[in-house]
């Protein structure tokens, strides 16, 4: 109720000064209401966090790769990346986030041996995923 009646005068000062009142608002001697710094909270940040069906898999076998992407919109474009030396390099694998802010993504791998994996995307990277394939 407090609050309200300082919102009101605070109102009716205003209209005063517009209308060219301003010397009456001014000594009618209504508090002005305090002032308070807007503190906006920080974004959060997009995240994405991947698994994989299988941890050995035979050359050119199908597995799959899921997870949440955090603080992503939906339809957001998620990519398979695989270390190659130090370089990440993007593989053909790629699709767009569901409405439920989740993804599963159908992987193909032929480079023998570990391979590290991870997904890109709207920003985010997911943590590295291990696949060895003989």
């Amino acid at each position: 109720m407090d609050r309200f009646r300082r919102v009101s005068a605070a109102v009716v000062t205003a209209v005063a000064v517009l209308a060219g009142a301003g010397g009456a608002a001014a000594s009618s001697g209504v508090p002005a209401p305090p002032v308070r710094p807007s503190v906006a909270k920080p974004a959060a940040l997009p995240a994405l966090s991947a698994r994989t069906t299988v941890r050995t898999v035979a050359a050119w076998q199908e597995f799959r790769v899921h997870g949440p992407a955090r603080h992503l919109p939906a339809g957001t474009k998620v990519t398979l990346q695989q270390k190659q030396g130090k370089r990440w390099v993007s593989l053909p694998a790629s699709m767009k986030t569901n409405r439920n802010h989740s993804y599963n993504l159908r992987v193909l791998l032929g480079l023998r041996g570990k391979n590290t994996l991870r997904i890109v995307g709207g920003g985010a990277v997911s943590p590295v995923m291990r696949v060895t394939v003989r």
